[in-house]
């Protein structure tokens, strides 16, 4: 087979909104809802759980959509979040299934609400998040789903998070330190709330409170403290006996599943090349080695049912889309439902592949490889996506931007660089103030690493990226351009002087997080601006795509604007797109064609890769 026998993917298979996406099953295991276009926006439909054809729309948006939701343990409501052109100012919801009417429960304005906890022992109460008297601070609200009433029931003391459990009461809350670390209070029967442990900088990202058993006696944890890696441990909040249920001397603990009458975890899952499980409970365990044996991905299991005998299992591949089933746990049957873009399976995808590498101190990197289908493994033209956070990571799985860089001719490069989270707490500090430094030498790494084993072309290596992925692009196009060909940025900081003085106001209480990660700018502002894209665009030697969401509360307008002013005023090869209904990313599916479009012109003409004909 020759590349050019492989058929073109066209966009609007890979960026258009699903067929249907994000399904759950009501607490009664009567109803399916989902995610699906109705007149070309997303929306929720809802319809019998054995039968998604049956499915109707419940909520009527007609601009950016709807893509988060859940069903109540009243049996007949179902909440939605919305913002307003991408700002994440997000209000709630409150739909009744039976009459249709939806209610705005959360009418303030410029005020981010989010759920806190809701339950089968409350099932008409939710408490919910809201910044409305401090938007720096979110108060606890309990919402009467009868009745719709706010109730205000615990004002925030300066709290960057909040710990409830499953009886809705506040357990107690984190605080910042002024050195990134944090301290945990604990809420006593009297309502006071008194110092139970402190998070030092080190273990800030690697260490909370994961949850309460269902008694209230005992508080499970995520923890680094004393290790590398985050652990799962059982506390016993009156002796304060800790005991280790699950950890990796590597890999940081991620997922928990837990029983869902007692809330006793049952499993725990490590992120590491591929999802792996570690088994508390033998009976569950079995059970799920059996659904792994019957599928072909990794498996996501959501327990939504209240008597648990029914789960909506999702089945994630990285060469073709999620599909979905349900799981009879009384009869062992796997029932397909549907998969998100049933319309790839007509496509030849590529597989994602795993890699590692060695970075130039030593440190050992992973990452993940999508190579064009049907050519030689040889000198081929590279995209280095870059992911965003930087505390997140890449995992194994379906990838749309991979998929599409592959099927335009490219290797898409993904490099978990440190401070990627998941990989322990030394390669997660190891970032620490390294933004435009190790962290991006990791990259090049990456690129020396593939070039040196022949599979890619020196001279035909892209960099790419959204939100800090972003920066890494301009930061690749000003640092180091002799490496990169071209460069796009979505929605990167240019600047991270400007980038730290406009964060959202709710981030405030967790900016000493920031500062000891990027930088502090009373005492390092010398070292930011020089990690800043804009101080060095004189040295920009390649052209640079620039696009950006007018509404994006978290890298504002201006990041962009300034890059593309300097840019201007030096003469420099660039394009600029500006997205005027837009926040941080894309939501709307007319603005991700744009996009794409561009970007994949762009990157045809400086690496010459394949182009869609429209």
């Amino acid at each position: 087979m020759t590349y050019d026998a492989v058929p073109l993917i066209p966009r609007d298979v890979l960026f258009g909104n699903p067929e249907r996406a994000a399904p759950t099953l009501s607490p009664d295991g009567s109803r399916l809802g989902f995610v699906a276009p109705d007149e070309g926006v997303l929306n929720v439909w809802v319809g019998p759980a054995d039968d998604p054809a049956a499915a109707r729309p419940v909520t009527h948006d007609r601009d950016r959509g709807i893509r988060t939701f859940m069903f109540c343990h009243d049996d007949r409501t179902l909440v939605y979040l919305q913002d307003t052109d991408g700002d994440e100012d997000w209000r709630l919801y409150a739909l009744d299934l039976e009459t249709g009417e939806a209610t705005l429960a959360t009418p303030q304005n410029k005020v981010t609400a989010y759920i806190l906890e809701h339950n089968r022992w409350h099932p008409t109460s939710m408490l919910i998040g809201l910044n409305a008297d401090n938007p720096e601070l979110h108060d606890v609200y309990s919402l009467d789903l009868g009745t719709r009433e706010l109730t205000k029931i615990a004002a925030n003391p300066g709290y960057a998070g909040w710990m409830v459990d499953s009886d809705l009461r506040v357990r107690g809350g984190m605080a910042m330190t002024e050195e990134g670390g944090a301290v945990v209070y604990r809420r006593g029967d009297d309502g006071t709330d008194e110092p139970w442990f402190e998070i030092g900088p080190d273990d800030i990202l690697t260490t909370g409170v994961a949850g309460y058993s269902r008694d209230g006696s005992v508080a499970y944890l995520l923890s680094s403290v004393g290790v590398n890696a985050a652990r799962v441990l059982r506390v016993d909040l009156a002796t304060g006996e800790q005991t280790v249920l699950a950890e990796d001397a590597e890999y940081d603990a991620g997922g928990i599943a837990q029983h869902p009458e007692t809330l006793e975890p049952q499993a725990v899952t490590f992120l590491k090349d591929r999802k792996t499980w570690t088994y508390l409970d033998p009976e569950f365990g079995a059970e799920v080695d059996s659904l792994l044996g019957r599928l072909r991905g990794e498996v996501g299991i959501s327990r939504a049912v209240r008597d648990d005998r029914t789960w909506l299992i999702h089945d994630q591949l990285s060469d073709g889309p999620v599909r979905f089933h349900t799981y009879d746990r009384d009869s062992g049957a796997l029932t397909f439902l549907f998969s998100h873009r049933p319309e790839l399976d007509e496509y030849e995808l590529a597989e994602m592949e795993p890699f590692t590498y060695t970075a130039r101190d030593g440190l050992t990197v992973h990452g993940y490889l999508t190579y064009p289908r049907g050519v030689d493994r040889t000198a081929l033209p590279a995209v280095l996506n870059v992911h965003g956070g930087p505390w997140h990571r890449d995992t194994w799985g379906y990838n749309p931007e991979a998929q599409w860089f592959a099927n335009r001719g490219y290797v898409c490069v993904q490099v978990n660089f440190r401070g990627s989270t998941g990989y322990g707490k030394a390669f997660g500090n190891a970032g620490n103030k390294q933004w435009g430094r190790a962290m991006h030498t990791d990259l090049l790494d990456a690129v020396d690493h593939l070039v040196g084993q022949g599979l890619i072309d020196r001279d035909r290596v892209g960099i790419y990226g959204g939100s800090y992925g972003g920066y890494a692009a301009l930061a690749g196009a000003a640092f180091t351009p002799d490496v990169f060909r071209c460069a796009v940025d979505m929605v990167g900081p240019s600047n991270l002087l400007t980038l730290l003085a406009s964060v959202p106001e709710y981030w405030k209480p967790q900016i000493a997080i920031m500062h000891t990660r990027v930088g502090n700018p009373e005492t390092e502002r010398d070292m930011l601006w020089d990690r800043s894209p804009l101080s060095k665009v004189d040295q920009i030697a390649i052209p640079v795509l620039v696009a950006q969401g007018k509404n994006d509360p978290r890298v504002k307008v201006a990041e962009a604007e300034q890059i593309v002013a300097a840019l201007e005023e030096k003469g420099l090869d660039h394009e600029y797109l500006l997205f005027e209904d837009e926040g941080h990313g894309l939501a709307k599916p007319e603005n991700r064609e744009r996009f794409y479009a561009a970007a994949e012109r762009f990157l045809a003409t400086h690496l010459g890769g394949r182009v869609q004909q429209d």
